[in-house]
C-alpha cells in the first residue's frame, strides 16, 4: 500500500475573505464547499473550494486575516499553485480572466503542455494548464460551462535554496518519483491525475516572507488512519524531520512536518470527508464549527464578517465561445 498518493489540498493566506470568495468561486467558479474556522484560532475563518464534493486533489483554502501585509515569493516557499482544464479551455479562460481584470500572460509551454500565470488579489501565484488526459469532472453545476470548468490541481511549484534532500525525500518517504526536468525546474509524480511536485531549483535566492499571497502549507492524501499512522512511523524511523501527533481536523485528521527545504507539508486522511456534517447539496452554505467550539459560537459568529457570492454577477458575465 502506498502512504501517500498524491496532493490532498493546499492552504494558503489572503487578506479579504470576501475578496477571496469572489474570486475563487465566483472568476474561477470552484464550488464552496466548506465555511468552517481555523480551529487554531476560531476567530478567523477558513475557507475551502474545490469540486462537488472537495475530493482530494481539488480542495483549495484560505485563511484570511483582514489587513494582513503581502507576503514575498522565494525559496522555502510553494510559489504556485496550478489548475487543470481541458485542451480546449486556455482560450476561454483568457477571455474570462479578462472580462473581471485579472491580469495573465500570453500561452506558454512547459513539458509539452500550454498554460497561463496570472495572481489573485494577495499576490498568489496561480496558473491554468491545458491538459489532455484529465478526466476528473471538476465541479459541473457551476458558474463554468461542463467542457470548460477546472479539474482540480495540476501541480504545485515550491522553490528551493537546496535540491537533493527535497529531492529525496519525495522519492523516498512520499511515493513521488522524478518524471520530467527541463533546466532548474524538475516535475515529480505520484501517479495520474494525483498532482504534480515541481521543484524550482535556486540556489542563492532570497527566502520567501509568510503574509498574504502565500502558501500557508501543502497536504498530501494518504487512504486512511493505518496509512497515515504506518507514513508517521516511517518518518520517525528513517527521518531527520518531526512530525506532530495526529490532529483531528474534523474532515480529516492531519498530521505536519516540513520537508528538508522547510516547507511545511501535512499528510491529510482521505476520510471522512466534507459531507459529515452537511448534505452535498448544501455544502459550504452555513458555519460549521468543530464540536469543541459549538459552545463558543455565539462569540466567534460575532467576529466573523458576513460573506456571499453574487452568483449573478459572475454567472450573467459568461464568455461565450463560439
Amino acid at each position: 500500500m502506498n502512504n501517500i498518493t498524491g496532493l490532498h489540498h493546499i492552504t494558503a493566506l489572503t487578506s479579504d475573505a470576501q475578496k477571496n470568495l469572489d474570486f475563487y468561486a465566483g472568476i474561477l467558479g470552484l464550488r464552496f464547499i466548506k465555511r468552517t474556522v481555523n480551529f487554531d484560532a476560531p476567530d478567523v475563518y477558513h475557507l475551502y473550494y474545490g469540486d462537488e464534493t472537495g475530493t482530494p486533489g481539488t480542495v483549495l483554502t484560505f485563511f484570511p486575516f483582514p489587513h494582513m501585509k503581502r507576503g514575498k515569493k522565494g525559496n522555502g516557499q510553494a510559489s504556485v499553485i496550478s489548475f487543470s482544464v481541458p485542451t480546449n479551455a486556455l482560450d476561454y479562460w483568457m477571455k474570462r480572466l479578462k472580462k473581471f481584470g485579472v491580469i495573465f500572460t500570453s500561452p506558454k509551454e512547459r513539458f509539452n503542455e500550454s498554460f497561463i500565470y496570472f495572481e489573485d488579489f494577495d499576490g498568489l501565484g496561480l496558473e491554468i494548464t491545458a491538459v489532455e488526459d484529465d478526466e476528473r469532472p471538476g465541479f459541473i453545476r457551476g458558474l463554468i460551462p461542463e467542457e470548460f470548468a477546472i479539474r482540480g490541481f495540476h501541480s504545485v511549484t515550491i522553490n528551493e535554496d537546496s535540491y537533493n534532500d527535497t529531492a529525496s525525500f519525495l522519492t523516498e518517504q512520499m511515493n513521488y518519483s522524478l518524471l520530467a526536468e527541463d533546466q532548474n525546474r524538475f516535475r515529480f509524480s505520484a501517479g495520474k491525475n494525483a498532482g504534480f511536485v515541481e521543484i524550482i531549483f535556486s540556489p542563492g535566492d532570497q527566502y520567501g516572507i509568510m503574509g498574504s499571497g502565500s502558501v500557508h502549507h501543502i497536504a498530501f492524501a494518504t487512504d486512511n488512519f493505518e496509512s497515515q499512522h504506518k507514513f508517521r512511523e516511517n518518518l520517525l524511523f528513517h527521518c531527520t524531520v518531526s512530525p506532530t501527533d495526529v490532529i483531528d481536523r474534523q474532515y480529516f485528521k492531519s498530521v505536519y512536518f516540513r520537508e528538508p527545504g522547510g516547507v511545511l507539508f501535512e499528510a491529510a486522511t482521505q476520510i471522512p470527508g466534507f459531507t459529515i456534517d452537511e448534505p452535498v447539496e448544501h455544502l459550504g452554505e452555513s458555519l460549521k464549527l468543530p464540536v469543541w467550539e459549538e459552545k463558543n459560537r455565539n462569540w466567534i459568529e460575532r467576529r466573523l464578517p458576513d460573506i456571499t457570492l453574487d452568483v449573478r454577477k459572475y454567472k450573467d458575465a459568461q464568455v461565450q465561445i463560439h
